[in-house]
């Protein structure tokens, strides 16, 4: 099927949650920017991209007018009191590891979940779906790594992050696609799988797979096959 149907409803996201998953991406790149020793203008720059940024791309991608985030009066101000807060409290902000970690892991679910539905809500083909969901979730980190110039997280080894974003966006184009499967049941099974894939995996250690060269491999097996073959076999008394 490299179709997928539009969908028939919209997912209703309340603007609390909604302002709450922008809030907890802004203060990952406020604090950042905080503790690299950033400018004031610095750490304003990395909310809006943690908090902003995925959603940028995916409305310039998807082409329906100018980005939510231009159109919506409380985006930009939730970004920038955060920002504030983040400035003056980074100290006290840094204590709270484990609940950003979690709170960072809900937001990716929720990011994830809302660029695939309105991808999906556009008629895109599947791949184009997941793609966007991706985007939307992983693409605020990327645009914030860019200007800490530094290799992007989701292309190194480590916790997964793109890896969670892209499983949850293939099972709601999956599950509200070709099963259509009520959205909202969808959306909340999506966001805890993608939740729960990246809070076990920090907490485990998991990392996401590197290229493996498999020629390579397997020419090492069979070489170490060889050499224990070849090796005298002692003998019994």
């Amino acid at each position: 099927m490299e179709l997928v149907a539009a969908a028939a409803e919209t997912l209703p996201i309340p603007a609390a949650v909604d302002l709450a998953a922008i809030v907890v991406g802004a203060l990952t790149g406020g604090l950042l920017a905080a503790r690299e020793g950033f400018a004031v203008s610095g750490v304003l720059l990395l909310a809006v991209s943690g908090g902003l940024g995925g959603g940028l791309i995916r409305d310039v991608l998807l082409a329906q007018g100018p980005p939510v985030a231009m159109t919506n009066g409380a985006y930009l101000p939730t970004v920038a009191i955060t920002a504030m807060v983040t400035f003056y409290f980074s100290g006290w902000l840094s204590r709270l590891t484990g609940l950003l970690v979690g709170l960072d892991a809900v937001t990716l679910g929720f990011f994830t979940v809302i660029g695939a539905q309105k991808a999906q809500s556009a008629g895109l083909p599947s791949a184009s779906v997941v793609f966007i969901g991706t985007v939307t979730a992983v693409g605020g980190a990327v645009i914030r790594d860019m200007l800490l110039a530094q290799r992007a997280d989701i292309v190194q080894p480590g916790p997964y992050n793109a890896v969670a974003a892209l499983i949850g966006a293939s099972a709601l184009t999956v599950l509200a696609g070709p099963l259509e499967l009520p959205l909202l049941p969808v959306a909340g099974l999506v966001i805890v799988l993608v939740a729960g894939l990246r809070v076990i995996s920090v907490w485990r250690g998991w990392e996401a797979p590197v290229a493996v060269d498999l020629p390579a491999r397997a020419r090492t097996r069979m070489l170490g096959r060889r050499r224990a073959e070849r090796r005298p076999r002692r003998r019994r008394d």
